[in-house]
């Protein structure tokens, strides 16, 4: 790789940690310095992936962050978020003001002590979204019956009724769904599913069972695959081990593998230039028309990578989560949202110190990062289900969705004691308007308590490219050039010394 790269000594893991014990993490919420929102500013010693580890829990609490200014060059972190709850409100919740302390404290002491804080239990206990999924099992090794769940991975290209098909088969089996997340993208699928045994409730350990589950998905798949494209990839995985990587980063992982989730074919995107890389159309999801640009500034040795798309929830997180599965390491960052678009600039290099100067280099990093910000987009008219979970539920949801006409684009689905709640995104395979009499029948058919938000429906219309939309900063009224939309010369480094004045929390 050219461009610069910097020596980096070796530094023994334990002296790491002895500088988080010597100096742990210092977070402070201020309600007083900005009357429509809550500024969280975490003061910590830098090290791999706290950058994503903070986002992560902001994002798993439901919180809404509208702005952040990031540092953490020389070995330092200093963030500063300014967030809100899902109504837009200041948070003002003394436990939940606590928890995020409590988590910071809780998170180093578990990385430099092996030690595990009463509290923290609570503090995953707020995180209701934060799940949890499973590296692969050796082959060979007893899987211990502590585990809850067998883990599902799959990623293969998107058809309609898949998910009613796999989930069809999964009930024949006697596994029980209990969550599912389901994500599609430029004409590819992913999700991950959490299955238990029927009979027992817990996990599916027998090996036979396991290989013959693993098997018939194998089948299901591969006929689709040879019905549709012939030579297209598919991945099915099955995991029975104890959690460690977040579900929803895993499933970023999932698609950032498999290459044609990012791979730009063509005429599917607006225009390549030297300003960078914007899209335009469809691409089996949501078009959000994003646009990535990457730049030098070669006196200070960084990447500098900029993303201008429409604004929505966690989509800071889906952003780090690309650049931390990429092995880059933000140093700046300032981010920022106004009028529905939001606007993104990292200060950034590769974790051998090494800039992006090669175009190769330069242009997968723009298709994977217009690809995060664009997997969790929704697609279609959201339909919300609660009713009594039992064996089979999804794949009889499923099934009326695709009797009727309609594919699934997006899915959550988890259960909770006899109650499983499901938020589905349906999308026409026609591509014609899902008509009332159709969600009517759907709702009788399903049974509970069905919602269906028609706000949530968008045309499949292609939309303009970003430089002729007059919602997207091009020298615009709204927003201003890039160059003065979130320098850091002229804004992060004149707040420095702001962020890093830290005071006790205030009410």
């Amino acid at each position: 790789m050219e461009g610069f790269c910097y020596y980096r000594p070796y530094v023994d893991p334990e002296f790491e940690s002895l500088i988080e014990r010597i100096n742990p993490p210092r977070v402070c919420i201020d309600n007083d310095a900005c009357k429509d929102c809550t500024l969280v500013k975490v003061d910590s010693a830098n090290k791999d992936g706290i950058l994503l580890e903070v986002v992560q829990m902001l994002t798993d609490l439901d919180l809404i962050i509208s702005k952040s200014y990031i540092c953490s060059d020389g070995g330092w972190l200093m963030d500063v978020f300014h967030v809100t709850d899902k109504f837009g409100n200041k948070i003002t919740d003394h436990t939940l003001i606590h928890h995020i302390q409590q988590y910071y404290f809780c998170s180093s002491a578990r990385n430099c002590c092996h030690f595990v804080n009463p509290g923290w239990k609570t503090v995953k206990a707020l995180c209701t979204k934060r799940r949890t999924i499973e590296p692969q099992a050796c082959p060979g090794r007893e899987v211990k019956p502590e585990c809850k769940y067998t883990t599902i991975e799959i990623t293969i290209t998107d058809q309609p009724g898949l998910l009613s098909e796999v989930s069809a088969m999964l009930a024949d089996l006697g596994c029980h769904v209990t969550t599912a997340i389901v994500w599609t993208h430029n004409h590819r699928a992913a999700c991950i599913i959490d299955v238990e045994d029927q009979e027992t409730g817990g996990p599916i350990i027998d090996h036979s069972r396991l290989n013959h589950i693993r098997g018939q998905l194998r089948t299901i798949l591969e006929a689709r695959q040879n019905s549709h494209i012939t030579g297209a990839k598919h991945l099915v995985r099955l995991t029975v081990t104890s959690p460690q990587t977040h579900t929803e980063r895993r499933l970023h992982q999932l698609m950032l593998a498999d290459i044609e989730d990012y791979m730009m074919h063509h005429g599917s995107w607006g225009s390549v230039d030297r300003g960078g890389i914007s899209c335009t159309q469809d691409h089996g999801i949501s078009c959000s028309c994003t646009r990535v640009s990457i730049e030098s500034c070669n006196e200070k040795g960084y990447s500098v990578v900029n993303i201008i798309s429409r604004d929505r929830p966690k989509l800071l997180f889906d952003t780090v989560c690309a650049l931390t599965d990429m092995q880059y390491r933000v140093f700046h960052a300032a981010i920022s949202s106004k009028r529905s678009i939001a606007t993104q600039e990292y200060y950034v290099r590769h974790r051998y110190g090494c800039t992006l100067d090669t175009e190769t280099e330069r242009h997968k990093v723009t298709q994977c990062l217009i690809a995060a910000v664009e997997r969790r987009a929704s697609q279609g008219l959201r339909i919300d289900v609660t009713t009594e979970d039992r064996l089979g539920l999804l794949s009889n949801v499923t099934r009326v969705f695709r009797e009727y006409g309609l594919s699934v684009s997006m899915a959550e689905v988890s259960t909770k004691g006899d109650k499983a709640t499901g938020m589905f995104y349906v999308t026409d395979v026609s591509g014609h308007k899902i008509n009332k009499e159709a969600l009517e029948a759907i709702k009788r058919e399903i049974g509970g308590s069905v919602q269906v938000y028609d706000k949530f429906l968008r045309s499949s219309t292609p939309c303009s490219s970003i430089t002729s939309n007059s919602d997207y900063p091009k020298e615009s009224n709204d927003i201003h050039n890039r160059s003065t939309l979130f320098s850091l010369g002229s804004l992060l480094w004149s707040r420095l010394e702001w962020i890093s004045n830290f005071g006790s929390t205030r009410l």
